[in-house]
């Protein structure tokens, strides 16, 4: 009988044995695939991001490619603005500079649709409300004919590219004329 006992023991010991290698082995696993389930999940994060950083370059050269004309077109608005003045300060009906007004109207009306094609478009609120995104109020001005806040003269017509605004329109603007205080005759 102690031979049995001893062989009772020693099954017993093998199947605590098998017992504890079946719950390493278990363990084992759930150490296991709770690494890959923070492995999956950090290949998911890598994966977004590198979506992330491609579609901000993306975007990136998106704008490059519609704003690369800001710098240049800045420049050249002051000749348009001079060849606009020119136009203002010389008389249509003066034949001796006919010649020399047609040809600075050509001049202009050729810049202003090469900026066009480029989408470069001018800003003339004459009339229009004022709006302090678009436009820079120089001066206010009373006025009974057109209702307050509405753009009375432009002083330099402002452009904007590819709808990002790159110089304000100077203007002036109206407002409400003062209320006239009647007299009164304290003599009376």
């Amino acid at each position: 009988m102690a031979d049995e006992q001893t062989v009772d023991t020693q099954n017993l010991d093998a199947d605590q044995a098998a017992q504890d290698s079946g719950g390493d082995l278990a363990a084992r696993v759930q150490v296991l695939e709770e690494q890959l389930a923070g492995a999956q999940d950090q290949a998911l994060r890598v994966a977004a991001d590198l979506q992330n950083v491609r579609r901000r370059a993306e975007q990136d050269v998106e704008k490059a490619h519609k704003f690369a004309l800001e710098k240049f077109a800045g420049d050249l608005l002051p000749i348009i603005d001079s060849l606009e003045r020119g136009l203002e300060l010389s008389s249509p009906d003066d034949e001796s500079i006919r010649p020399m007004r047609e040809g600075i109207e050509l001049t202009l009306k050729m810049f202003q649709d090469t900026l066009k094609r480029y989408q470069l478009e001018a800003i003339d609120p004459h009339g229009e409300p004022f709006n302090a995104v678009q436009h820079q109020a120089m001066a206010m001005q009373e006025s009974a004919d057109v209702e307050p806040n509405s753009v009375l003269k432009v002083f330099q017509k402002g452009y904007q590219l590819n709808g990002r605004l790159l110089r304000p329109a100077m203007v002036v603007v109206s407002k409400a004329p003062a209320p006239v205080s009647p007299s009164i005759d304290e003599q009376a």
